[in-house]
């Protein structure tokens, strides 16, 4: 039996027209959009509402007074200022540590491979759990690092019981838990840079100084771009380490967004305000991310230029 007999006796399947399998294969992404902006748009109307959960009967439009009420409200201004520096100590602080952690492992070898490795297990750890165990280890009573602590004369430390150290505990554990994202992106980056360069200014002598800020840097500039968007944007929504450790104290201390909206939500059951804060949330990482989009196509551009 021929090819052109076999194929003519196979038995017709179910055919989709090349017309339509475009839209069937962007079908999944299209109700991924739909499950997204359904509770967004909600959410947008719930912020326009006096709405308390305990009070139904009185829910109706309010027209804005949930935004206008922040602005002479001392705790809206604290939440934000609060949002800012976490965000901006920790992606900072772990953008350096992971570039120094990447340069170290730049070079290929089975010890660096095996290094970058074990250094992705705090990533693997839901930030909850890798919360609630850095608070039995910063206990003051039977923590380990209260312990140690003591031995080099911090006696009584009080880590996240006390306003003063709060934020430096978090910020610790956040640092340990999201650390190794930037190292692996920028470890990625590294490895992926032409040698061309680095090698002509090893031939030339030049110094290591000079080659890491006027070579390397540039070069892992849209790498550094991505990391910081990513963690940026992760950083100011940080709810699990700050409400694992502290529920967002002591007191006000650190009830960043996320935080004060659960808290409004659940405890004073004021849908309408938890909203408005969380579409403010909302459109503070929507305008960090333009920022941080247009310079990397910025970049990628100037890139393609001078190719």
């Amino acid at each position: 039996m021929t090819t052109a007999t076999m194929q003519r006796n196979r038995p017709s399947g179910f055919r989709i027209s090349k017309k339509v399998l475009p839209y069937v294969l962007s079908l999944p992404a299209l109700l991924v959009c739909i499950g997204i902006l359904i509770p967004f748009f909600t959410s947008v109307v719930y912020s326009f509402q006096r709405y308390r959960l305990s009070q139904p009967w009185a829910r109706q439009f309010n027209w804005g007074d949930n935004y206008i009420s922040f602005f002479t409200d001392p705790r809206f201004w604290n939440t934000l200022e609060i949002s800012l520096l976490y965000a901006g100590i920790t992606v900072l602080l772990e953008l350096l540590l992971g570039l120094g952690i990447a340069m170290l492992l730049q070079k290929r070898s089975t010890l660096n491979n095996f290094i970058s490795i074990m250094l992705l297990m705090p990533l693997m750890t839901a930030p909850a759990l890798a919360a609630l165990m850095w608070k039995l280890m910063t206990n003051p009573g039977f923590g380990v690092l209260s312990y140690l602590a003591s031995l080099i004369g911090l006696q009584d430390f009080r880590w996240a019981s006390s306003p003063s150290t709060a934020l430096f505990t978090v910020v610790l554990v956040d640092i340990w838990v999201y650390t190794p994202f930037i190292m692996i992106l920028l470890l990625a980056g590294l490895r992926s840079l032409p040698t061309q360069p680095f090698e002509a200014a090893a031939l030339d002598g030049v110094p290591r100084s000079f080659v890491f800020f006027r070579i390397t840097l540039p070069m892992l500039t849209p790498y550094i771009l991505t990391a910081t968007l990513f963690r940026l944007l992760d950083s100011i929504q940080q709810f699990d380490i700050i409400y694992a450790m502290t529920q967002g104290g002591p007191g006000d201390t650190l009830t960043v967004f996320q935080v004060e909206a659960y808290l409004n939500f659940f405890q004073s059951t004021n849908v309408g305000r938890s909203a408005a804060l969380m579409i403010i949330l909302w459109a503070i990482t929507y305008f960090l991310s333009n920022i941080f989009i247009k310079n990397w196509l910025r970049l990628r551009e100037r890139a393609r230029g001078l190719a």
